[in-house]
C-alpha cells in the first residue's frame, strides 16, 4: 500500500496504522514520488493519500491521474481543509476528513483490498 503524505508526523502515523493492520507500507513524500513508485512497483494495489500537499501538484489532480493511468488501484483520500462535497473525487475513490479515525480507515482499507482481491484475473 502506498502512503502519500508530506507531513513527517502524519506520514509516520499513517505508516504505523497501515503496518499494524498487517499491510506493507511504501511511503512517498510528494506526488512526484508517488507517481515514480507506482511506475516502479507493480505490487501496489491501494493508495492512501493526503490532498493537502502544498509543495506538490494538487492531490486531487494526482488522484485523478492515478485513476486514469492505473484503473485497478484503489484510492483513499484524506484532508483537513476539504470536505467530500468540496472536491470532485475520481471514480471509486473514498474520502475521509482529518483527523482520521484509524478504525474507520483500516476498515476501508480491508474492504477495498478485499474488493481488489475478488476481481477476476
Amino acid at each position: 500500500m502506498l502512503v502519500v503524505e508530506d507531513e513527517p508526523i502524519l506520514r509516520l502515523d499513517a505508516i504505523s496504522m497501515v503496518e499494524k493492520a498487517g499491510f506493507e507500507a511504501v511511503e512517498a513524500l510528494s506526488s512526484a514520488d508517488a507517481i515514480r513508485l507506482l511506475e516502479e512497483r507493480l505490487d501496489i494495489r491501494l493508495v492512501y493519500m493526503d490532498l493537502d500537499m502544498p509543495r506538490s501538484r494538487k492531490g486531487i489532480e494526482i488522484a485523478a491521474a492515478i485513476r486514469k493511468r492505473w484503473p485497478p488501484i484503489e484510492i483513499i483520500l484524506t484532508a483537513a481543509y476539504f470536505t467530500r462535497e468540496s472536491v470532485e473525487l475520481p471514480e471509486r475513490a473514498e474520502f475521509y476528513p482529518k483527523p482520521v479515525d484509524h478504525v474507520e480507515i483500516v476498515g476501508a482499507m480491508r474492504r477495498l483490498m478485499d474488493r481488489e482481491a475478488a476481481k477476476p484475473v
